[in-house]
C-alpha cells in the first residue's frame, strides 16, 4: 500500500452536490467511530471494519435503526430483530463472507468485556455483522480474520478520519471491477432551524465495468484497461448514520435511498449480489428493555420534512463508494493467479468527466 493518502473524489475534482462534515465521514456524526484492522500477509488480503455508535459511554445503549435489502445475496446479522425491534444493540462490523461467525463471536465477547451490566444483568449480547465477498484477492477460505484481529478494530474504533481503499473489511474487494474497498463520505443538514449530519460507510464490492457511472458519465464504457470478469461477483453494505432524531420507521426508509446511492454509480442489484444497507439515528438516548421507563417520550422529524435528508444519503453513499475505489491500491489476484485489479486513477476519471463537461477548467 502506498504510504502517500491519494486524493478522495472531491479533491481530485469530481463536482458533487450538498456540504459536508469536518471529515467528509461517517465519523462526522457526533458519537460514532471508526476501527479497522488490514491483513495482508501470504495469500490473506482481508480485515475488519468497526462502527461503534454511542463511542465511549460507559453503559451500553441502544441507537434507533431500520435496514433495507435492496437485494439479499448477503448476510448482516440482526436484521430480524431490527426490523421488528427497531433498533441496534452494539458494535456494527463489516468483514468477509467467510468471516462472518469468529466477527460476531468476537463482537460479543468485546461487549461483555466492556460493559458491566453483561455481568450485574445478564444482558444479552446481538452486534451486526455484514459480509461481503473477497475470494479473488484473498484466500477467503484459510478464514484469516481472527478474535485478537475484530478486537483490535473495536478498541481501535475512534472519531476524525476514515481511512479509505484497500483497509479493513475493504482490503480484498472490487467495485465495478476495479479495486473497490472501505469508502466513507458526510452532509449538513438543516431543516426549519433543526441541523445535523448525515453520514456513510461502504464496503464497495459490486458492479461490472460497463454499469460504472460517474456524475451521470458512462465511464466504464470509455475506461476499457484491465477488465476483470465477464459478471458481476460481489456485493456492498452500506451504513448510514444521523444524529437527527428519526424513528425506526423513518430510518427504513432513509435505508432504502443507499440503493438510489449505489444507483447513482450504476449498480443494478444484480441477483449474485447482496446490497444491505443498515441506518442509525444517535439522537433519542434509550435505555435496554429490563431499565427501559414504561412510556418513551421522543423527538422525531416530520415525514413531509424528510427530502434534504434522502437526499443527504443518497449524495453520501454516492460520494463514499467513488472515495472507496480512489484510494485503492492495485492488488493480485489469489483465484485466478496472475492478474492484478488495478485502481481507478482519479486522473483519468477527471479528464473524462472534462471530455463530458462534468469538470470545468
Amino acid at each position: 500500500m502506498s504510504s502517500q493518502r491519494k486524493p478522495r473524489a472531491r479533491e481530485a475534482g469530481v463536482p458533487f452536490d450538498g456540504t459536508t462534515g469536518a471529515f467528509n465521514a461517517i465519523t462526522d456524526v457526533p458519537g460514532i467511530a471508526v476501527g479497522l484492522t488490514t491483513i495482508v500477509e501470504g495469500s490473506a488480503r482481508t480485515g475488519v471494519t468497526a462502527i461503534v455508535p454511542r463511542a465511549g459511554e460507559p453503559e451500553m445503549r441502544p441507537v434507533w435503526a431500520g435496514i433495507h435489502r435492496f437485494n439479499g445475496n448477503g448476510e448482516m446479522t440482526g436484521s430480524h430483530w431490527i426490523e421488528d425491534g427497531g433498533y441496534v444493540n452494539g458494535p456494527i462490523c463489516i468483514t468477509n463472507t467467510h468471516s462472518v461467525g469468529i466477527v460476531h463471536h468476537a463482537a460479543v465477547r468485546w461487549m461483555i468485556r466492556r460493559y458491566p451490566r453483561f455481568a450485574t444483568d445478564h444482558l444479552w449480547a446481538m452486534p451486526v455483522v455484514a459480509e461481503t465477498y473477497d475470494g479473488t484477492t484473498n484466500d477467503i477460505n484459510g478464514q484469516h480474520v481472527s478474535e485478537a484481529h475484530v478486537l483490535a478494530a473495536l478498541d481501535g474504533a475512534k472519531s476524525g478520519p476514515v481511512p479509505e481503499g484497500n483497509v479493513g473489511g475493504g482490503t480484498g474487494m472490487i467495485a465495478y471491477e476495479f479495486k473497490g474497498g472501505t469508502g466513507t463520505a458526510s452532509r449538513t443538514v438543516e431543516i426549519e432551524g433543526v441541523s445535523g449530519t448525515v453520514g456513510a460507510l461502504v464496503q464497495a464490492n459490486h458492479g461490472t465495468r460497463d454499469q460504472l457511472m460517474v456524475r451521470g458519465v458512462p465511464v466504464g464504457r470509455h475506461l476499457r484497461h484491465d477488465l476483470l470478469r465477464q459478471r458481476e461477483r460481489g456485493s456492498i453494505i452500506g451504513v448510514i448514520a444521523t444524529d437527527l432524531p428519526m424513528l425506526p420507521h423513518q430510518l427504513s426508509r432513509l435505508a432504502r435511498r443507499g440503493a438510489l446511492g449505489i444507483g447513482r454509480t450504476g449498480a443494478i442489484g444484480e441477483n449474485g449480489s447482496g446490497d444491505i444497507f443498515l441506518a442509525i439515528s444517535t439522537a433519542n438516548p434509550l435505555e435496554l428493555p429490563n431499565r427501559a421507563p414504561a412510556v418513551w417520550r421522543m423527538e422525531a422529524l416530520d415525514d413531509a420534512r424528510f427530502n434534504a435528508v434522502y437526499a443527504a444519503a443518497i449524495d453520501a453513499v454516492e460520494e463514499a463508494i467513488l472515495n472507496a475505489m480512489l484510494a485503492a491500491e492495485d492488488t493480485p489476484t489469489f483465484r485466478p493467479a496472475g492478474k492484478v485489479v488495478r485502481a481507478l486513477r482519479a486522473e483519468e476519471l477527471v479528464e473524462l468527466l472534462r471530455r463530458f463537461g462534468r469538470v470545468t477548467g
